[in-house]
């Protein structure tokens, strides 16, 4: 829905006065998977479509809830919001409205409506960008835009975790807090120092492609590459002393890797060391204009992912072999977690069309159903419109 749609419906729902309106993207990781947890960097940006709201302040604490894409609608009092399981998706900004009051920043009362075109469940973090567009709200309409903005990320970041109970990181929130136009962020997720790249396609735009399987990277799963990657350092400490597996560089890994008899052990360190090693080279690549190379690095890390960390399964790999082998592609990976979710490629702006008929095809033949495709470009950050 349209923000000059959603101001309509926002009057129909609270009606007439004066309606502020915002917006805050989706994100998605360029290169940088599985290794924010072991100190290595990820290079998240921001994307051009996201979540909307609309709001009015109030002159009493009531705070109103709605969606444009949930028959769902909620109120709760400023002075006593806490989580309820059957406020589903509005539990996201309570949460945030929560900790910012918590913390000893102005909150009042407001009506909401908000409205998201991100695709629920492929892995582009909605709740994310709902968190940062809740925070920024409180922050222009109760405090004049004085909280900063990464205490926004990490009060997005806080209320994922302890209102919800969701055990996410910060390259989510950071991204979409942070974000600009035409730029990636090159984000270490331990310290928080980052810097921007620029991100000039040219030719080229970027095709997300959603295998249509849910995100299925279950708790064993990840617990299990934790565990695994926890031997490593105990291992790796007997000859070298490191704290995290993205200390090392490729060469200090060839030295050390001897010491890591269990092969699944060994191949999760190798992919940790040269994935980090990838995205530093990414970032370059791009503040270079150097698509080509910056594209080979795109599908180096999936094979990794693949090979090494072994967490694509049969849809990812499906979809970015498709991708690869059709026109005008010249670089593809799976994105997030693993396990279903979505791809991202490099392709020819001329091509975009062939591609996905292609893909779609190609695709659909192994697994038996069809992938979506988005086309994004890099945006701003969560910001008042």
């Amino acid at each position: 829905m349209k923000i000059k749609e959603l101001e309509k419906e926002f009057v129909k729902l609270y009606g007439e006065g004066e309606v502020r309106k915002f917006h805050s993207p989706g994100r998605i990781n360029l290169i940088g998977e599985h290794i924010d947890y072991n100190g290595g960097y990820v290079f998240p940006c921001a994307l051009d479509f996201g979540t909307f709201g609309c709001v009015r302040q109030r002159k009493d604490n009531k705070i109103n809830l709605a969606t444009t894409d949930f028959e769902l609608k909620v109120s709760a009092d400023v002075n006593s919001i806490e989580f309820k399981e059957e406020d589903d998706w509005a539990n996201y900004p309570k949460g945030v409205i929560k900790i910012i009051k918590d913390k000893g920043y102005n909150v009042g009362g407001m009506d909401i409506l908000i409205s998201g075109n991100i695709p629920n469940g492929a892995g582009l973090s909605s709740s994310a960008s709902l968190e940062l567009l809740t925070g920024v709200i409180v922050n222009e309409l109760f405090n004049e835009g004085k909280i900063d903005r990464v205490e926004l990320v990490k009060i997005g970041q806080q209320a994922e975790n302890e209102f919800v109970g969701v055990n996410c990181g910060i390259m989510d929130q950071f991204a979409i807090g942070m974000g600009k136009e035409e730029k990636a962020i090159l984000l270490n997720c331990g310290t928080l120092e980052y810097s921007y790249a620029d991100v000039k396609l040219d030719d080229y735009c970027l095709v997300i492609m959603n295998t249509n399987k849910r995100r299925a990277l279950n708790e064993s799963k990840y617990n299990e590459r934790r565990s695994e990657c926890d031997e490593a350092i105990e291992k790796i400490n007997s000859v070298r002393k490191i704290k995290e597996l993205c200390e090392l560089t490729p060469e200090e890994f060839d030295k050390v890797k001897g010491v890591l008899d269990k092969e699944n052990v060994r191949k999760r360190v190798e992919h940790a060391v040269y994935e980090n090693e990838r995205v530093k080279q990414a970032y370059e690549c791009l503040n270079k204009g150097q698509l080509e190379k910056f594209g080979q690095l795109l599908t180096g890390s999936h094979n990794s992912l693949r090979d090494l960390y072994e967490v694509t399964g049969k849809e990812l790999d499906a979809i970015v072999a498709a991708a690869l082998n059709a026109e005008g592609c010249i670089g593809a990976r799976m994105t997030g977690a693993g396990f279903g979710g979505c791809a991202i490629a490099l392709v020819k702006k001329a091509s975009v069309e062939t591609f996905e008929k292609q893909v779609a095809k190609e695709y659909t033949k192994v697994t038996g159903y069809e992938p979506s495709f988005y086309m994004s470009g890099i945006g701003e950050g969560t910001c008042e419109i």
